[in-house]
């Protein structure tokens, strides 16, 4: 039997805050709730791809504490948040002023998140489903949370952010250190400690940073 995305999240997830974004709140998974033991094989078994999207992850939360911080950065913009996953990001833009904001992912359960995500927090988010890696965008702004965490992908990343940052549009990411994080090709902005969960990640803080992506 099809598993419907939208019931799924509201059984087996809470309305949270963010610890690092407390105004925000979000349909996540914590010890209490059955996804988060969930293996790997189970949630195959359901047809449910790595749940992102019910957790707020460390570099995403510093980039929404930042934009709620400095609402100028996307005040009357256009805005795509890439990689969404919770919508955590998108939704702090929304907050700040944005004139318009899109999230993207390419989990179709991104979707449900997102929607739900937006609703709660009463603002109003477009969702993008599709690998919009190397186009271009209908955006001033775009928006990385923690997106440099395997190689191969941040490979495909870096030029993509280079040529958009090119054509005019500006590209902030917030990263908790992970490894391949391009730090040579990043303006530094802000540094945030952010709470995490030790189920997720190395420490129950992660330092993250917010950067501008600055070209060549």
């Amino acid at each position: 039997m099809k598993t419907d995305p939208q019931r799924f999240i509201l059984d087996n997830t809470g309305i949270l805050p963010p610890p690092h974004v407390p105004e925000i709140r979000l349909h996540l998974a914590d010890e209490a709730h059955d996804l988060w033991l969930k293996t790997e094989e189970e949630l195959e078994e359901i047809g449910l791809p790595p749940p992102f999207w019910a957790f707020a992850w460390a570099g995403g939360q510093g980039l929404a504490r930042h934009l709620l911080d400095h609402p100028a950065l996307v005040a009357g913009k256009r805005v795509l948040d890439f990689a969404t996953g919770s919508g955590l990001v998108a939704i702090a833009a929304a907050r700040a002023g944005a004139a318009s904001v899109a999230a993207c992912d390419i989990d179709p359960w991104a979707e449900a998140a997102v929607r739900l995500n937006a609703a709660l927090n009463g603002v109003s988010v477009r969702f993008r489903r599709e690998d919009v890696i190397g186009l271009d965008v209908e955006a001033n702004i775009l928006l990385a949370g923690d997106v440099f965490y395997d190689q191969s992908f941040a490979e495909r990343l870096v030029p993509w952010f280079a040529q958009l940052t090119e054509q005019g549009v500006t590209v902030l990411v917030g990263d908790p250190g992970r490894a391949y994080c391009p730090r040579a090709r990043l303006a530094k902005l802000a540094v945030y400690d952010v709470p995490v969960t030790r189920a997720l990640e190395d420490s129950e803080v992660k330092r993250t940073t917010v950067w501008r992506f600055a070209g060549s």
